[in-house]
């Protein structure tokens, strides 16, 4: 049915368009729904632009009109015909926390492999020794589609991409042709968009339940909660799971410890042991580094090959990155902007180096406020050190939010500008302390009263450390 109509768009020769005023002359403008505004509302700015037909969901009987049930998935439909040819191993990973590390491991193994491969994700687009920017986790349905085709015109056929919860709900990756998909975990965020836990769990399985075809894989940590509901998903739908963890069917833990930034590990890789010095930093690497071995294997079929990349792994930019000393102790910076993940960073860092753990950290804002009071109630809990400050308030009073987060933190330190509180935290840390700086990550910018302004945490970090 979407089909016929699709080929009546005639495509071939046309631009698509979700952006009124990019519109130019014989494009085809695709009226989408968002969360504030109808698209419906920039058909008429189209149709003044030269649009060749708009595409829309409402009834109107209108020869520029193309009239279809539902439109996001019609423009996928339409993308995955335009730009036909696409890599031949693309997987999805999706959670709430991980989905940038195994990406990027996945594209550090190939990669020390010399096999071309590419990362899509927060981070943006890594190919070959080359980055394109990106604005979203998930880029926007016309730009996955033309990267992906890009990719494979440069000869790159493994590719690993980040599904947001975001990007799932809006059928951002309808019609991929995806050779696994990959379940990391799944705690508290953007409820501000979902509402609710439910809602935010149903659009990450949709990668499982709607997106894998037959016979395609799944790539799952048996040690969390949703493993026993995603197991039933791909027995009735017939998806192959490959599993890590204590019942995993594929890779299994065997034993593990810490040797400052190091981590020693053995584990069961297809029946075959293996013991292996990592320089990552956080327990819960492993696992995401497990996910991107099986992830890789569904790429090469060679588990040897794979392991002996696995000392040059390197965390991803923002992710539990190490960024420098002061009185032999060290200093972190992670993007950990989730309730669960600052309680894994905080917790994880006390173990590894056997130390106390400052943290620097504030919440965004414009975003799910339920987790300000309880990431400040973890804070109190694993941190010694408290520092609040400006994270990205965005259009929110800054006050404001660090008094919710403050709810859960009575005793900290509240220090507005962010460079200060980083300033401070190091001026003050001890040799029996880990400075943790948490909630931005890899990006490189703050955004208050709504105007970005350049920052970043470890360069930033860096000028305090000389």
């Amino acid at each position: 049915m979407l089909s016929k109509k699709i080929k009546f768009l005639k495509y071939q020769n046309r631009n698509f368009s979700i952006n009124s005023k990019k519109v130019n002359k014989n494009d085809i403008f695709f009226a989408i729904d968002g969360s504030k505004q109808s698209g419906n509302l920039y058909s008429t700015e189209a149709i003044s632009r030269g649009a060749f037909k708009v595409v829309t969901s409402k009834n109107i009987k209108n020869k520029n009109y193309l009239i279809v049930k539902n439109v996001r998935k019609f423009l996928a439909e339409a993308c995955s015909i335009k730009y036909k040819e696409k890599p031949n191993n693309i997987i999805a990973v999706t959670g709430t926390n991980g989905k940038s590390s195994v990406a990027h491991f996945y594209f550090q193994i190939l990669k020390n492999l010399k096999i071309n491969s590419a990362a899509i994700g927060t981070l943006g687009i890594f190919y070959k020794n080359k980055f394109k920017k990106t604005n979203l986790t998930t880029p926007d349905v016309i730009t996955i589609h033309k990267e992906l085709n890009f990719l494979k015109k440069n000869k790159i056929d493994n590719v690993c991409l980040e599904a947001s919860s975001h990007g799932l709900h809006q059928n951002r990756l309808d019609s991929i042709n995806f050779k696994a998909g990959i379940f990391t975990n799944f705690t508290q965020d953007h409820l501000d968009y979902h509402k609710n836990l439910k809602n935010y769990l149903k659009a990450k399985l949709y990668l499982f339940s709607s997106l894998l075809n037959k016979n395609s894989y799944a790539i799952i940590d048996t040690d969390i909660p949703e493993y026993f509901a995603l197991d039933k998903i791909c027995k009735k739908r017939k998806i192959k799971i490959l599993s890590f963890g204590s019942r995993g069917n594929t890779i299994k833990l065997i034993s593990h410890y810490f040797i400052g930034k190091q981590q020693i590990i053995k584990f069961n890789f297809l029946n075959k042991i293996y013991n292996i010095r990592l320089d990552l930093i956080g327990d819960f690497q492993i696992k995401n580094l497990f996910a991107a071995i099986l992830a890789s294997y569904l790429s090469i079929k060679n588990s040897d090959k794979i392991i002996s990349t696995l000392s040059k792994i390197r965390s991803a930019a923002g992710r539990m990155q190490y960024v420098g000393n002061k009185n032999k102790s060290a200093v972190v910076v992670d993007y950990a902007h989730t309730p669960d993940a600052l309680k894994k960073s905080l917790q994880t860092l006390a173990k590894q180096f056997n130390k106390k753990v400052d943290v620097v950290f504030g919440c965004g804002g414009d975003r799910d406020k339920g987790k300000r009071y309880k990431m400040g109630k973890i804070a109190k809990q694993f941190a010694s050190k408290i520092y609040l400050t400006n994270d990205n308030p965005r259009s929110e009073n800054p006050i404001s939010i660090i008094k919710q987060i403050k709810k859960g933190c009575s005793r900290s330190k509240v220090i507005l500008d962010r460079k200060t509180a980083i300033k401070s935290a190091i001026k003050n840390l001890k040799t029996d302390s880990i400075l943790l700086i948490a909630g931005k990550g890899h990006e490189n910018y703050q955004v208050i009263n709504n105007k970005k302004k350049y920052f970043s945490d470890q360069k930033v970090s860096k000028i305090f450390l000389k």
